[in-house]
């Protein structure tokens, strides 16, 4: 159970600090120049967790296993922090940013999982959409 719980647990923690520290970056701060920062301290942070988590494992063998997503995924996760970061400098508020988004990304990954990997939409999840569309609008109210 702690390994199903741990993770989640982790994301929640790990995205409350995040978007504190997404809001925090300077205004007049250049957004690539903070992310150039950023992704060189998360280079550093995830070879030193390589390190002690593989006992003498070889980095460059683990990089002959990367495939598409592996590379999309960097593309990707780029695209998220200056999408929080520039909508954070264009004036969204911390308390409805992230609920705005992961709402509507909530709704679109029901479509994803039904399309590619053939989950199915019952009638629960469409009464879930139903309750994410209005706790959106009532959010931006």
């Amino acid at each position: 159970m702690l390994s199903y719980i741990w993770p989640l647990a982790l994301i929640i923690v790990s995205n409350t600090v995040y978007q504190i520290c997404a809001k925090g970056i300077p205004p007049q701060m250049n957004t690539y120049a903070s992310m150039t920062v950023t992704y060189f301290v998360a280079t550093v942070f995830s070879l030193a967790a390589f390190l002690v988590s593989s006992k003498g494992g070889n980095i460059i063998r683990e990089f002959s296993g990367a495939n598409w997503a592996t590379v999309v995924l960097g593309i990707v996760i780029t695209g998220l922090e200056v999408g929080f970061i520039f909508a954070y400098k264009s004036g969204w508020k911390v308390s409805s940013l992230s609920t705005v988004s992961n709402g509507l990304l909530a709704i679109v990954m029901i479509f994803v999982g039904f399309f590619l990997y053939h989950e199915k939409i019952e009638p629960t999840k469409i009464a879930g959409i139903i309750l994410c569309l209005a706790g959106l609008f009532l959010i931006n109210k």
